[in-house]
């Protein structure tokens, strides 16, 4: 049976990589995280004071430091997941953070940072058997994919399943806080003038704001299944 290409967008904390990741394993293909990509080159600018402490980006001097930044995603033999590396160091945990968070969307508007990780991205799936999630997966990166996915949620629902991820992680954090993040980065995704979120004129939206896990999975399984069926 053929491989197909599934891009997954949306907005951030709708579950785009949750879903994805168990998609993936349950389809036998390769699971791509452009998120935790753009998370990683932000680190990157934080810890070389390119986000200086003030909050202030500079980036023209990121973007001077791009052929600097190497990524890679290296399994994880214990847990049998993809994670992180940055330049040849484990960073995963390092991205999740609401630190990393407070700046994610201003360094993913940057055009030529973008431009650097779409090509890494699109090099990734030119075989197919392929999901990956992110922001603008079905509408730049793979606008040919076979099977297009918009998630959403009201920001209320994803701030929520945000702030009790990031308490389990034992950050201090104020849910309050949580939801303006939630919003500013819906803010700047959906206004930057590269690449910004936009659901792809094809793509299935998907409102999983009273919706669990589980009937998500099986929702979305079986739009994947039938696309696979019809590709032969």
């Amino acid at each position: 049976m053929g491989k197909i290409t599934i891009a997954i967008d949306g907005y951030s904390s709708t579950g785009k990589s949750t879903i994805a990741k168990r998609l993936a394993a349950s389809l036998n293909y390769i699971y791509v995280d452009t998120g935790a990509m753009y998370r990683a080159v932000t680190l990157f600018a934080l810890q070389e004071g390119i986000i200086d402490k003030d909050g202030h980006l500079d980036e023209a001097g990121l973007v001077d430091k791009l052929s600097e930044i190497h990524l890679q995603f290296v399994p994880n033999e214990e847990t049998g997941r993809s994670e992180m590396y940055l330049n040849d160091q484990n960073v995963e945990q390092e991205i999740r953070t609401m630190h990393v968070s407070g700046f994610v969307s201003k360094v993913a508007a940057i055009k030529e940072v973008r431009e650097k990780l779409v090509k890494m991205q699109q090099a990734m799936g030119k075989n197919k058997g392929i999901v990956m999630d992110g922001r603008d997966i079905g509408t730049v990166v793979f606008p040919e994919a076979e099977l297009k996915l918009f998630m959403t949620a009201s920001p209320e629902t994803r701030a929520t399943r945000r702030y009790k991820e990031l308490l389990e992680k034992g950050e201090a954090v104020t849910y309050e806080e949580v939801l303006r993040n939630v919003e500013e980065r819906d803010r700047i995704d959906s206004t930057r003038t590269v690449s910004p979120l936009t659901k792809a004129k094809d793509a299935i939206e998907f409102d999983n704001s009273d919706m669990g896990l589980e009937e998500q999975f099986e929702r979305i399984h079986d739009f994947a299944q039938r696309v696979i069926e019809k590709v032969g």
